[in-house]
């Protein structure tokens, strides 16, 4: 199912992960996106580049791969040594003071990042859809809930529970109804995606400490409560 994202090299990829797998889920998501080459994406959220690495070689369109965490500098590294300079450009930000003019980019895209700044009500309508230029597409992937915790966070789960996940997991349902109240977007898409388990799997088996804490998390979820996400809509 994964052609594209299964041709990069796993200790490359493995060494640059933050959390599951983002090119096997920046595959799925991009199904039913038509991306051409030459057009300018923006890659929002984007790590240490791994997406904009894979927007950039599969489809041949310019990413401006913007992040806080991680600087430019090492991200440009990065981009150097897979020999995508010309395609790829690296930006520090902070993603309610982004450095773009409006309407300046064909589509966004935001892999496991936009849960945490994109949960506000007015973000959307404020500091993204207005980047977009008319008609161009924002697709979103973020890790989520099959269903809303209405009674409280599970008793299984609550050993791994950090107070900012109450915040950011969030349903389908959720962001569905987050995402139809801006006047300026008019959604696509918003499904489940199948590469879950795939993803996941990528990212537990990585030598990273923040992987390993996620082991004991993943056991004690079993498959009942999480999912990914996509949403995407079309700049009106």
């Amino acid at each position: 199912m994964f052609t594209k994202s299964s041709k990069y090299d796993t200790a490359f990829v493995k060494e640059n992960m933050m959390g599951p797998n983002a090119i096997r889920i920046i595959e799925e998501l991009l199904e039913t996106l038509q991306l051409e080459k030459g057009m300018r994406v923006l890659d929002l959220g984007c790590g240490k580049g791994l997406t904009s690495i894979f927007l950039a070689k599969e489809y041949g369109v310019t990413v401006f791969a913007t992040d806080l965490w991680i600087s430019a500098t090492e991200n440009y590294e990065r981009i150097k040594s897979m020999g995508m300079e010309d395609k790829i450009i690296p930006v520090h930000a902070e993603a309610h003071d982004l450095p773009f003019a409006q309407e300046y980019f064909d589509v966004a895209i935001s892999v496991d990042a936009y849960h945490y700044f994109g949960i506000e009500e007015d973000y959307l309508t404020k500091h993204l859809a207005p980047l977009v230029k008319k008609g161009g597409k924002i697709a979103i992937a973020v890790p989520g809930l099959k269903k809303e915790f209405t009674d409280g966070v599970p008793a299984e789960m609550q050993p791994f529970w950090f107070e900012d996940m109450t915040l950011t997991l969030h349903s389908g349902d959720w962001w569905y109804n987050l995402w139809k109240k801006a006047d300026s977007v008019r959604i696509e898409e918003c499904k489940e995606l199948k590469c879950l388990n795939e993803a996941w799997q990528d990212w537990l088996s990585c030598d990273n400490e923040y992987a390993r804490r996620d082991i004991g998390m993943m056991e004690a979820e079993g498959g009942k409560y999480f999912n990914l996400i996509a949403l995407v809509a079309e700049k009106l």
